[in-house]
């Protein structure tokens, strides 16, 4: 499942160079998460770096874009393959 910011976000600057896809991107009023590249940073990390260290707790995951941990893991191992 992909993660989304929810407008309680105050555009602190935390979660965007924390995101090791680059799915974080300054939208038209705060922070917003392309959910084609986010995988929760499976492959990457335990826990999403970007809810770890969001101030105000506005990272969760988006009922929008249910995906398994498989379904995270390979979403990763093709990200990783393009990047090349």
């Amino acid at each position: 499942m992909a993660l989304i910011i929810t407008d309680e976000c105050i555009n602190c600057d935390v979660c965007e160079p924390a995101c090791p896809n680059d799915a974080i991107y300054m939208g038209e009023l705060i922070y917003e998460i392309d959910p084609a590249l986010c995988t929760e940073c499976v492959g990457h990390f335990d826990t999403p770096q970007c809810a770890l260290l969001c101030p105000v707790d506005c990272i969760p995951k988006d009922p929008e874009h249910d995906e398994s941990e498989t379904e995270l893991r390979a979403k990763y191992e093709r990200l990783i393959k393009a990047k090349g």
